[in-house]
């Protein structure tokens, strides 16, 4: 099984901030893939189905959204990875975050690394016992000036990023099928970059020799 796991906190106050970015992108994923997060199981939110891999083979995925408020987001990993047919977590598994260091919607996968300053993320590799963690960070910009990192992650999302959110968000759930499906390193090589604007993309086709 592969499973995906977004981090964010639970609660109204916290919904769609830019915290809880990691839970937009499983959301988001188990919509696109017709699975229902409505199993209050391993200290979270959790939901199972299958999608398809290029060649048809059908790959079983979970999604978790923890409970446990951000801090101890590890302990709900960990009660999944302890029941769960999760093979190679190191492959398998794949956890979704907010990013102040990537601009809004800007993707970031990863196989290991360190926590850069993300305490959900931190407990996760407390709870793992290394960082050999996958993982897709979604950039949620830096503070204005004067404000606060902590106060700017709990506030919700600006007019402009609700506006483009979505497509954002679409963008990170096919980068997470790609994972899934292809394997990280797939999903690195096509989604590590900022996507060209289509204007530009036809410009480029047109200009072309083999497009005439």
């Amino acid at each position: 099984m592969k499973l995906l796991v977004g981090l964010g906190n639970p609660g109204r106050r916290y919904a769609r901030t830019r915290h809880n970015a990691g839970f937009l992108v499983a959301e988001r994923f188990a919509a696109d893939c017709g699975i229902a997060l409505d199993r209050d199981e391993y200290e979270g939110l959790f939901g199972s189905g299958e999608i398809r891999a290029p060649d048809g083979a059908p790959v079983a995925v979970g999604v978790l959204e923890p409970q446990t408020f951000m801090n101890l987001s590890g302990d709900a990993i960990a009660a999944a990875l302890a029941d769960l047919p999760v093979e190679d977590p190191s492959r398998d598994l794949l956890i979704a975050y907010d990013d102040v260091d990537l601009p809004f919607g800007r993707l970031r996968i990863r196989h290991a690394g360190g926590a850069g300053g993300h305490n959900g993320l931190a407990h996760v590799i407390e709870r793992m016992g290394h960082p050999r963690i996958p993982r897709l960070r979604f950039g949620v910009g830096r503070p204005p000036a004067g404000t606060d990192t902590r106060d700017y992650v709990l506030e919700g999302f600006s007019r402009e990023e609700r506006h483009s959110l979505p497509e954002r968000l679409a963008r990170s759930a096919e980068a997470v099928r790609l994972a899934f499906t292809e394997g990280v390193e797939a999903a690195m090589n096509r989604y590590n970059r900022e996507p060209e604007p289509a204007h530009q993309a036809d410009a480029d086709a047109e200009a072309s020799p083999g497009s005439r």
